[in-house]
């Protein structure tokens, strides 16, 4: 009797131990999570470099998302774009992939299809309409002059999209 006793703990413990060592593969293998931002701050002309403050803003960002476990980073093929997205790339080393902006609801689909915590880059006129199409919140319009703070967080781990708009970084102010 004392050895099924025995032989019966030390199957649960093997047990308990399985369990215990699948739980965080199914916790992140179930998480779901795309961070959309604007591109930073960016100078003037035809596909143009980002200026100072948005290099400064975009290292803001990649120290924002750093502890957040990132899976894949997609940027438009733009300058400003690509090097807001490049800080965070650095410090993941994960390869920026590019999207192609002109159609959004096709680019949505492929992001709901993903599982891990994805970071978009893109543009003003192309992150709001990203965020309704992933079932989030757009929000008022981005103001194309003086807006390159706005983070869209959208949850899709759920049955439901959860989204919430965050800030970061020093609001930029035009001189009035």
């Amino acid at each position: 009797m004392k050895m099924i006793s025995v032989l019966l703990a030390l199957a649960l413990g093997a047990c308990a131990q399985l369990n215990h060592e699948a739980a965080p593969e199914t916790a992140i293998a179930a998480e779901h999570e795309i961070y959309l931002v604007r591109h930073a701050e960016k100078q003037t002309g035809d596909n143009p470099a980002l200026t100072d403050e948005g290099k400064t803003r975009a290292n803001t960002l990649a120290d924002l998302l750093s502890d957040k476990g990132l899976t894949e980073i997609y940027s438009t093929d733009y300058k400003r774009t690509l090097q807001t997205a490049a800080p965070m790339a650095e410090r993941t080393r994960l390869e920026v992939q590019l999207y192609d902006a002109s159609d959004l609801e096709a680019f949505a689909e492929v992001l709901k299809a993903k599982r891990g915590v994805i970071l978009v880059v893109g543009h003003s006129n192309t992150t709001p309409p990203l965020a309704a199409a992933l079932g989030g919140a757009p929000g008022t319009p981005i103001d194309e002059s003086t807006e390159y703070d706005r983070l869209y967080v959208i949850d899709l781990t759920g049955v439901e999209p959860v989204s919430r708009i965050d800030r970061f970084g020093v609001r930029y102010q035009a001189a009035e």
